[in-house]
């Protein structure tokens, strides 16, 4: 059996829940709050963590081209039949490093990392940022949304603090646009404490 990604222990044995899980909140509503981020006219879309596929498939209906990046074959293979499009491009690949979809040279206009960035820590959060800023284009955008609080069993997360975050992201021409901290939409993590920061950065043009 082949050593899970780092950051991604417990999601294979999880694989069942999550689907009825995400699948069930549709993604406009789970990103509310960053709808205004998101590019009206057709885009490249890099959906990095993509999970079951729910927000691939939803920037693919906005009319956009997706590459959607998910190293846990029990999500990506599920994710690929339960969401077929030509408009999305589905990849083993991961970060910090994301070699596969790096050594292609693509370009992308918004970078998606939805629950994540807490995932890595900080020595891979070091490693991964740079990437991330190689593989957007000028004025592109990047949206992290980042788990805070308790750690469910089985899983490998991180406290995130989104101040170091802006300033690290700082270093490779990447300025914050958007900042919110909310609590979880979920009511058993809402009790447990668990809130989310939605972070945008965007790319300096030169």
């Amino acid at each position: 059996m082949s050593t899970p990604v780092s950051g991604t222990e417990g999601y294979a044995e999880a694989a069942d829940e999550l689907f009825r899980r995400y699948e069930g909140i549709a993604a406009a509503d789970a990103h509310r709050a960053i709808l205004h981020l998101i590019p009206r006219s057709p885009c490249r879309v890099l959906d990095i963590g993509s999970g079951t596929g729910r927000d691939a498939a939803w920037f693919a209906s906005l009319g956009h081209r997706v590459v959607a990046i998910e190293p846990t074959d029990a999500l990506r293979l599920p994710a690929m039949a339960l969401h077929p499009s030509p408009a999305i491009e589905w990849l083993n690949d991961s970060l910090p490093d994301l070699a596969l979809l790096r050594s292609r040279g693509e370009r992308f206009d918004l970078v998606m990392l939805t629950a994540v960035w807490m995932h890595l820590d900080q020595v891979l959060r070091q490693r991964a940022m740079p990437n991330l800023a190689d593989l957007m284009r000028d004025g592109g955008t990047i949206i992290m949304k980042i788990r805070h609080g308790p750690v469910p069993p089985g899983r490998r997360m991180f406290e995130i603090s989104t101040e170091e975050t802006i300033e690290h992201a700082g270093l490779y021409g990447l300025h914050q646009v958007f900042n919110l901290r909310t609590e979880s939409s979920q009511e058993a993590n809402r009790l447990a404490g668990v809130t989310w920061t939605s972070l945008a950065l965007v790319k300096a043009s030169k």
